[in-house]
């Protein structure tokens, strides 16, 4: 059975990251677009990130180009906005396609296993796959669902509920 784990992504600054160095972890993956109505939620991811990283959160931000080109930077621009702008502190990786022939094959994966409303491709920016520790993917949310909002899953997937 796959796994979160069996997959791996490079950072923002190119090192490989193999996601089973998060074994036992609750894993956030949200794709990012820093000039979309919706990246103020940098901030909610952050401050999630900050109360839960040293129970175990995980929080993966995945940069992607494909919705209205609202992610056109490379990845010193990327970096810098979200550090800049957002004082981003979890991991962010490089810029991936989410959708289509060219996705990052964990995307792939996190479409199958967690579709959406309308069909296993990704709507827009800001769409967030919560996994369990377990290495299963427990909630698939959409773009609207402000961060805070998943607190509770979080917290449940955690085992502080």
């Amino acid at each position: 059975m796959t796994q979160i784990y069996d997959f791996s992504i490079n950072s923002l600054q190119g090192k490989h990251i193999d996601l089973s160095e998060y074994k036992g972890k609750v894993i956030l993956v949200v794709n990012t677009a820093s000039e979309c109505g919706f990246t103020p939620q940098y901030k909610g991811l952050e401050k999630l990130h900050e109360q839960y990283n040293d129970e175990g959160l995980v929080i993966i931000g995945v940069p992607c180009n494909q919705f209205g080109q609202q992610e056109p930077g490379n990845a010193k621009v990327i970096s810098e906005g979200c550090l800049i702008h957002f004082g981003v502190d979890f991991l962010v990786t490089e810029k991936v396609d989410v959708n289509g022939a060219e996705s990052h094959p964990l995307f792939v994966y996190l479409r199958e296993v967690l579709p959406g409303v309308f069909g296993n491709k990704i709507k827009w920016n800001f769409t967030k796959f919560l996994i369990g520790r377990d290495g299963q993917p427990l909630y698939r949310f959409a773009p609207i669902t402000k961060p805070l909002k998943l607190e509770k899953y979080i917290k449940q997937a955690l085992g502080l509920s």
